[in-house]
């Protein structure tokens, strides 16, 4: 199963593209979005060095020199590639949305939905950026906030709650789902009827979970396998405990997984139905 863009994904291609990019010239820039192409004819990025990259929940900010920023969010089938100069790309050049390239590196992103240019001096008060909720890899991770907004919607199913980027950034429909199931929740209970413990348990085991899936390694970031982990074992057919799982037997009782579609987007909810009760 291809893994979703979500908080990890986008944390660790930040991380890569940093490392690439950063204090690099850009000497080509190439979009199909109109807005992104006349923002470059006026303000040319060519002039411009990228400062660096960093993940915000589920966007992504590659910020220039010239004070502006780079906004992208991935949706479920946007990606960013990096080549050396002349390197083949691994996707159709008619997937390719955005193109920023530099004389050691090229960043193309392919298959992206949503891209803009934003004035730095003005991220703090972007309609989506400045509502974002607490980002669990944010290392000003703001634990009590984060539970003071999903306390704020009482009659929301945690399910999804836990999805709302606005009370907390980063969680998407897999760790949904495998934070549920490893604190013993029930996806459909509201958040009404959660105590305070078992909603500081969701907050600090979606911060852990996306945490150990950008953990450190050699080169300063987990290598990406291809695969999320949340039961911490590496064989890719035993690396998550219910999301995928539909009918077939819970890794701790053996009973068969559930699923449903549920929510405005019928996102699907996997759960045991009987490790999962309260």
């Amino acid at each position: 199963m291809a893994p979703v863009p979500e908080g990890d994904t986008i944390y660790r291609s930040a991380a890569a593209l940093n490392r690439a990019l950063s204090g690099r010239e850009v000497v080509r820039f190439e979009s199909v979005f109109p807005a992104l192409t006349r923002v470059h004819a006026d303000h040319p990025l060519t002039a411009m060095t990228v400062d660096r990259v960093q993940s915000a929940g589920k966007h992504l900010l590659m910020h220039f020199s010239g004070g502006v920023v780079l906004r992208t969010h991935m949706r479920m089938h946007g990606s960013w590639h990096i080549y050396r100069p002349g390197e083949r790309w691994r996707a159709r050049r008619s997937e390719m949305r955005v193109l920023v390239a530099t004389a050691v590196f090229e960043a193309v992103g392919f298959n992206i939905p949503v891209a803009e240019f934003i004035r730095s001096r003005d991220l703090a008060t972007h309609a989506v950026l400045s509502r974002l909720g607490p980002d669990g890899l944010d290392p000003r991770f703001d634990r009590d906030e984060a539970i003071r907004r999903l306390r704020s919607r009482p009659s929301m199913p945690i399910a999804d709650a836990l999805l709302d980027q606005r009370l907390l950034a980063g969680l998407g429909n897999v760790f949904k789902s495998e934070v549920l199931f490893s604190c013993g929740i029930n996806p459909f209970a509201a958040v009404a009827e959660l105590d305070e413990r078992q909603l500081a348990h969701l907050v600090d085991t979606g911060q852990t979970l996306l945490q150990a899936n950008v953990g450190a390694g050699s080169n300063g970031l987990r290598p990406h396998t291809g695969h999320r982990r949340t039961t911490g074992r590496d064989n890719p057919e035993e690396s998550l405990w219910v999301y995928g799982r539909a009918r077939r037997p819970c890794r701790r009782c053996n009973t068969a997984i559930v699923v449903r579609k549920h929510g405005s987007g019928a996102r699907l909810t996997y759960w045991c139905p009987k490790c999962q009760t309260s």
